[in-house]
């Protein structure tokens, strides 16, 4: 329509039924089933032009969901915040997906209309004001984005086009056609859809969700051809641009260039170390968590990148994995907490202080891309539940349901609240007053210090596995590991012990005291501490 200016309703009608949204909307401000409405990018002005980009290596990830961020849940408070993440020193804020959903709340991953920003948040332009302000403040900005499924409400493709197979390609939806009939314009929807967050958005990466449900038997996977289309970008745009993806195959072909027959991404998350590290820290052994079990599993993690390397994973009932020989360790993103292993607990409890504080003194030494998850920092007492708000009344009343089958085998008594319930939501946002606490604040002082510890010592921001060596004690109290000639020595016990390590100097403790002497290195219960020899 030559009529249609920024803001116009519109819809489609197809064979009589409609009107549906455009496929490629890039604006629903009536919600997932309301008209589209036309949006026009060069009507916001950038204040950003002196920003090229961050690259990911050497740097340190912030998950975040927008919605629980901040009491208002929108981008607009978010940056009200921003100075937070500056002072802790982070590199990029990852955001968890920005998608219109149903309702008002959501994690994100039920999202449809994949071109839009939720109106909840702020939309397009709220969008592009946080990237703006984070850019303008030197932090980087992924964004979380879902190619394998769409959400069950609000769907409204199937009328456009062969969109998705027919069959179900998860536990979550129905799988996309990605290489069946017509589906080279599928596959362009979801590669012109990320190639439009990075142009148009200056978004600075994307993560990608749950890649292994992507159903791709062409001879060119879709994220390899993702990845050669991004490259391309990033030197038309003169800046670096990051694919992460969200694959439990433990397979490091991921990770490999395209030349030499990988797939091209800059990263994968790597759900072997968080495993490791929870195990550690909590105590914990159920499910999942069955075969890390030991600080020997955390040892060769640290070391070697992945626990399952090809041997037998006890929770699949089969081998799993292969060797990331060869793999730099910046190409692993690793965390001690993140939105599903938090959110995916009944009760979306988190880790206490003390586990806290062990955990993030190995994870921000290690080889890795370290990544937290909002609150972290200081603690936060508060959960991060699981949270939707379906306006179909099936899909509202069975999601309960829904969620326990999920988790059947996980080793929870599914006592969850209610993920409908407005109050499930509420209770998962941050309380920032918590900062005023003593002990939150000083385990946010503790993250502020190794984070300024990793950036100054290129010892523990090297990626090379192959420069990694951990000592564990044979009674499991203890774990020393090398970075080059730093040594970072934790006490899992709750008892002192005298590490028979030759020290000169302690860089950071966790806790106080720490001594040195002709027999080694003295640490109290459950404490790490950073050392020279």
């Amino acid at each position: 329509m030559p009529e249609a200016t920024h803001g116009t309703r519109y819809g489609y009608v197809l064979d009589g039924d409609g009107p549906y949204p455009d496929p490629r909307t890039r604006r629903q401000p009536e919600g997932i089933f309301g008209p589209s409405a036309v949006y026009e990018d060069a009507r916001f002005t950038w204040a950003d032009d002196e920003w090229t980009g961050r690259d990911l290596r050497g740097s340190v990830i912030y998950e975040m969901h927008v919605g629980t961020f901040t009491p208002e849940g929108t981008f607009e408070a978010a940056i009200d915040r921003i100075e937070h993440l500056v002072e802790l020193c982070v590199d990029f804020v990852e955001v968890m997906p920005v998608a219109p959903v149903p309702g008002g709340r959501n994690w994100g991953y039920d999202g449809v209309d994949l071109y839009a920003v939720n109106e909840t948040y702020g939309g397009p332009d709220g969008l592009k004001s946080f990237v703006d302000a984070c850019h303008r403040n030197g932090i980087g900005v992924i964004l979380d984005v879902v190619y394998n499924h769409l959400g069950p409400s609000g769907n409204f493709l199937h009328p456009f086009g062969p969109y998705f197979t027919g069959f179900s390609g998860s536990y979550w939806g129905e799988a996309v056609n990605l290489d069946g009939p017509g589906s080279d314009e599928v596959r362009r929807y979801f590669i012109d859809n990320a190639l439009q967050w990075l142009r148009d958005y200056h978004i600075d990466g994307l993560r990608l969700d749950a890649v292994h449900a992507l159903h791709d038997k062409r001879a060119t996977h879709l994220l390899a051809e993702l990845s050669a289309e991004v490259d391309a970008l990033a030197c038309a745009l003169g800046r670096p641009l990051s694919l992460i993806a969200e694959s439990d195959l433990n397979d490091p072909r991921m990770v490999r260039s395209l030349d030499a027959g990988g797939l091209g991404m800059t990263a994968q998350w790597n759900d072997d170390v968080h495993h490791a590290l929870h195990t550690a820290v909590s105590g914990e052994s159920h499910g999942y968590y069955e075969d890390f079990t030991g600080l020997r599993a955390l040892a060769k993690v640290l070391t070697r990148g992945v626990l399952h390397d090809g041997g037998h994973s006890t929770f699949r009932g089969r081998r799993h994995g292969a060797s990331f020989e060869g793999v730099a360790g910046h190409r692993l993103v690793a965390c001690l907490q993140n939105h599903d292993q938090i959110g995916n607990r009944p009760m979306g409890d988190r880790l206490p202080m003390t586990a806290l504080k062990l955990g993030a003194g190995l994870l921000l030494t290690s080889p890795f891309t370290p990544m937290l998850f909002m609150g972290e920092e200081w603690g936060a007492a508060t959960p991060f539940l699981f949270f939707s708000d379906h306006v179909e009344p099936q899909l509202r009343e069975s999601e309960d349901e829904r969620r326990r089958i999920e988790f059947e085998g996980f080793g929870y008594t599914w006592d969850a609240p209610h993920p409908s319930d407005e109050k499930t939501f509420q209770k998962s946002k941050l309380d920032w007053g918590e900062l005023k606490d003593e002990d939150h604040w000083s385990l946010l002082c503790w993250y502020r210090d190794l984070i300024a510890l990793r950036k100054a010592l290129p010892e523990l921001s090297d990626p090379r596995l192959d420069r990694v060596s951990a000592e564990v004690d044979p009674d499991g109290k203890w774990l020393v590991m090398w970075r080059g000639s730093l040594a970072v020595a934790v006490n899992f016990g709750t008892e002192s012990v005298t590490l028979p390590l030759e020290v000169g100097s302690v860089l950071l403790a966790s806790d106080e005291p720490v001594s040195v002497s002709a027999e080694g290195l003295w640490l109290p219960g459950q404490a790490l501490a950073i050392c020279r020899p």
